[in-house]
């Protein structure tokens, strides 16, 4: 492990605190690239036009069309977080645009794996309906593309994955990431791109005179449904996604938002007046995407598109137990995953550079969450399968992957797919998180395959798990206020929250935790006295090391107190 220190641009600093941000603010933007402080700027006015997204003005032609013929609109949805909240987003505003026939359909992530296939296709079609709009998938799903325009429905693909070698040839293609496509944000998430859909149906609806003299509808409420949503699927928060966090953010801060948001809050034990992105990470978005690992994801959307106080609690008390659930099992899961894995070498090490495990007892909703895991510890790619439970599949296991920076994942499976014919079933995913499909015997050809572009790809100081911190944190920023200014701020994946580093002393340190699983530390920083834990850490710390950790609030009985949520340590002068 490398602790180290994010270089500051000192005169974007300077230019940023002189526009009067707050100096270590000012400091902390610099480090992510914020040069001026017309890029902090997070009002509406600001977010890209819609024109620039190419297929958007088509599919807002189409829906115009389809709800002048007053015709059945179906939404094809994806059951992750951001599959769920790209469907309310869709159904909500197409009925606050005036659309009156619209529902969804949710795949089952065991029977029907993933994306519009030619199944999923032709259910649709039994429904009756005459439009079929997917969200946040259909960019790969060529054969159900063409199953479903082949029974007559008009079908508006919208979504944000990588292309695959060919493009479905939908009525409609709306993904920032297809060939020719201009849009500024290539990370915008699936709920992002649906948002925009919708503002370009609103202004062909405009165009066609469908408000006559009355306002047109508002579609600023869907925001903190796009919030959750870009937050909860790990996408690069670059300046477009930040601008429409915060202002989802800004909303649920003002009591304004589904009802089913404000049941999760509670589920979850946070409160919407002081939200941050941590929470849509780490407490709304594992309470969605537990419906779609272990149940169905409908409860979800349900829970999302509810208007009744009373059935969002109830939904929302469903999707937290789920949850607990899906905790039970991932923490059985991943003691197994990781003694599967320890056998693959004999020390950190000598470790493969990319590890593939496989139990048959796994649980497949829950891979991808402790491939995640593997991938934290011992920082190397990491896939993690389970045998499919789809009838008729069971000569098959489902593989989820998650990898570290310099190694693009589906990419890798592209090579291994080529290298190897017939090895992968079915691929798909982004550079960090992918997900296949191998026959069962096949396994081990797979995973020597993965680990042999690993080698190609990754050397060790890739293989060095390093810690980017902002740098020693002055004293007199260690109070509550700073610490909930900090904690206001979009912070997540490509605009990391801010992580420090100093030369502590450790003055005490115990084992603390139901699981005896977390070390807590009393410390001395810069002459002044701290209380720290390590969650998941368990060894003994010397008595003074240089350590990496994010700032926090402790709360109990009434008092709050700065503490420091340690993310690595390193001995001092190592």
């Amino acid at each position: 492990m490398k602790i180290v220190p994010r270089s500051v641009p000192p005169r974007a600093a300077w230019a940023l605190e002189q526009a009067g941000v707050h100096p270590l603010l000012a400091r902390l933007y610099a480090a992510r690239g914020v040069a001026t402080h017309d890029e902090l700027d997070d009002s509406l006015a600001r977010l890209l036009p819609p024109a620039d997204l190419l297929g958007a003005d088509q599919a807002a032609r189409l829906l115009a069309d389809a709800m002048a013929a007053d015709q059945r609109i179906c939404i094809v949805a994806d059951y992750d977080c951001d599959g769920a909240t790209a469907c309310a987003v869709a159904v909500r505003g197409l009925r606050l645009l005036g659309a009156r026939q619209v529902d969804y359909l949710v795949p089952d992530r065991v029977v029907d794996g993933y994306g519009l296939t030619p199944v999923i296709a032709e259910r649709v079609h039994a429904r009756g309906a005459q439009v079929l709009v997917t969200v946040d998938n259909g960019i790969a799903s060529v054969e159900g593309v063409a199953e479903a325009r082949r029974l007559g429905l008009t079908v508006i693909v919208t979504d944000h994955h990588l292309p695959g070698p060919a493009l479905p040839e939908a009525d409609a293609l709306v993904n920032p990431n297809q060939p020719g496509c201009a849009f500024a944000s290539k990370a915008m998430a699936g709920v992002g791109v649906m948002f925009y859909v919708l503002l370009a149906l609103r202004a062909e609806l405009r165009e066609r005179g469908q408000f006559g003299a009355a306002a047109q509808p508002r579609l600023d409420a869907l925001l903190p449904l796009v919030a959750l949503g870009t937050v909860a699927d790990v996408v690069r928060l670059d300046s477009h996604n930040r601008r429409l966090v915060a202002q989802g953010l800004r909303r649920i801060r003002a009591g304004s938002q589904p009802a089913g948001m404000a049941a999760l809050f509670e589920a979850a034990g946070r409160r919407p007046e002081a939200a941050t992105t941590f929470d849509f990470g780490f407490a709304l978005g594992p309470r969605i995407n537990a419906a779609g690992r272990l149940a169905d994801m409908t409860l979800g959307i349900e829970c999302l598109l509810t208007d009744d106080p009373a059935r969002a609690q109830e939904l929302a008390r469903t999707l937290d137990a789920i949850n607990r659930e899906r905790r039970d099992i991932e923490g059985g899961m991943r003691e197994q995953a990781f003694a599967l894995a320890e056998h693959l070498f004999e020390d950190e090490a000598s470790a493969p550079p990319a590890v593939c495990v496989f139990d048959p007892d796994f649980h497949e909703g829950v891979v991808g969450i402790v491939a995640s895991r593997i991938k934290d510890r011992l920082h190397r790619p990491a896939f993690v399968f389970a045998a499919s439970s789809a009838p008729g599949k069971a000569h098959e296991i489902k593989g989820s992957g998650r990898s570290i920076p310099g190694f693009h994942l589906r990419d890798a499976l592209d090579l291994v797919a080529k290298r190897h014919p017939g090895v992968l079933l079915k691929f798909g995913g982004h550079a960090m998180a992918a997900g296949c499909t191998v026959a069962r015997e096949q396994f081990e050809v797979f995973a020597q395959g993965l680990a042999q572009v690993a080698r190609e790809w990754l050397d060790a100081a890739t293989l060095t798990r390093r810690i980017e911190t902002d740098g020693p944190l002055p004293p007199e920023y260690c109070r509550t206020e700073v610490v909930d200014t900090l904690h206001r701020e979009v912070w997540g994946q490509g605009f990391a929250p801010p992580t420090f580093s100093d030369e502590v002393e450790v003055l005490s340190q115990r084992v603390v935790g139901e699981g005896r699983n977390h070390l807590q530390l009393k410390l001395l920083h810069q002459g002044q006295p701290v209380d720290a834990i390590w969650f998941g850490h368990t060894d003994p710390l010397p008595g003074r090391v240089l350590l990496a950790w994010r700032l926090d609030v402790n709360e109990w009985r009434g008092e709050r107190k700065v503490q420091f949520l340690v993310e690595g340590a390193v001995a001092a002068g190592a």
